[in-house]
């Protein structure tokens, strides 16, 4: 698992070979189809394995107990998520292998997206739904969170980018915290904004969605 995990992060899955796999496992071609049934296979067991590993060691909720509040919650998530993305040990392969899948989706992808994918965007709706005025529309509460994931993402996609804009700070790991709290104070900024401005703005007649703030 390990070393499938080295060379699907290096080459992704349609260019990795079960021969480079076994070579630095130190094992037969033919222990992954006794143990895993093919490639396909053995690369949906690593995502899943690093999948749960990542959110192990980084869980969503940071160990806050059940009197947290919203805000503290959506810090905790972002952080947490920040530190799955960006840290540079087993997750910096979950990272390189899921940006992979971005760009390139397997039949992993469907498993990922139902056990690991699906239960993060519910909790991040949960924690929305609390942030915003209640009656707010579903459909914008889900525009919210993707927009509090796509800043998170950015700054793991964009990193080589960054890392040439701005060599000194390039967002390392010691840098997470304060990245995560502008992350965490520009979306609450924009939640905030977008509730006073949904608050003030009536739905017409025809129950029309009030336009976002200009």
């Amino acid at each position: 698992m390990d070393a499938a995990a080295e060379v699907f992060a290096e080459h992704g899955f349609r260019n990795a070979t079960v021969r480079e796999i076994c070579q630095r496992a130190g094992a037969n071609v033919a222990a992954v189809n006794y143990h895993f049934g093919d490639k396909a296979s053995l690369y949906a067991a690593v995502l899943a394995e690093l999948s749960r590993l990542a959110q192990d060691r980084f869980p969503s909720d940071a160990g806050l107990d059940d009197n947290a509040t919203p805000r503290q919650r959506l810090t905790a998530f972002i952080r947490s998520f920040l530190q799955r993305v960006l840290s540079e040990d087993l997750s910096a392969r979950h990272g390189r292998i899921m940006a992979r899948e971005m760009v390139e989706p397997t039949e992993a992808l469907d498993r990922m997206a139902r056990d690991y994918i699906q239960p993060q965007a519910d909790l991040l709706r949960d924690i929305l739904r609390d942030l915003l005025p209640p009656g707010t529309d579903p459909a914008l509460t889900r525009l919210c969170g993707l927009s509090i994931v796509g800043q998170i993402l950015f700054y793991a996609h964009c990193r080589p980018v960054l890392q040439r804009l701005q060599p000194e700070g390039a967002f390392a790991v010691p840098e997470l915290d304060r990245l995560a709290e502008h992350i965490t104070r520009f979306s609450l900024a924009a939640l905030d904004a977008l509730g006073r401005h949904n608050a003030t703005t009536p739905r017409g007649r025809s129950g029309t969605r009030p336009a976002l703030p200009r």
